[in-house]
């Protein structure tokens, strides 16, 4: 039985890559200059620092443009609040979500029950596994899913015949 997995994951290796890009563009940037602005990978997700509220946000905009040059959705990204540091310095956590949370694949498998197209879909951990008797069916629900908005990333792989 044909079937497809729906995920929601982000590749590191390219956030590695446009957080190496946004910390050269950082440094060699006149209006950072002496700001303290830096941003690290934390196994809790990216941190960024800077010593004004103004040039956090400027670094966080920056981390966004190479992640979007380099094809990472920002909706991934889920940016906590900014918190003060030591000595008048500003710091935020900016977290990356990845795999569908149970409300989200229950909404998923919802959306493909209420569609009435001849497809079943299950939960499996942090995946949605739909499968159905016909290639095109299969084809028909990653469409459906395409035009529908969850608020997420998500990706379709392992499609088997």
């Amino acid at each position: 039985m044909p079937s497809f997995d729906v995920v929601s994951k982000v590749q590191m290796n390219e956030v590695d890559n446009a957080l190496k890009q946004a910390e050269k563009e950082i440094i060699g940037r006149y209006d950072f200059k002496d700001t303290g602005t830096e941003i690290e990978q934390t196994e809790d997700g990216l941190v960024i620092r800077s010593n004004s509220e103004g040039r956090l946000d400027a670094g966080r905009t920056v981390l966004q443009e190479k992640l979007i040059k380099r094809g990472v959705s920002l909706r991934c990204l889920d940016p906590q609040n900014v918190e003060p540091g030591a000595k008048g310095s500003f710091r935020q956590l900016i977290k990356l979500n990845q795999g569908i949370s149970v409300e989200k694949a229950k909404e998923i498998v919802r959306t493909l029950k209420d569609s009435k197209l001849k497809v079943q879909a299950s939960i499996q951990a942090d995946q949605v596994r739909v499968s159905g008797k016909k290639r095109d069916d299969l084809q028909e629900a990653i469409a459906h899913l395409r035009k529908q908005d969850f608020k997420l990333d998500i990706q379709f792989i392992n499609f088997r015949e």
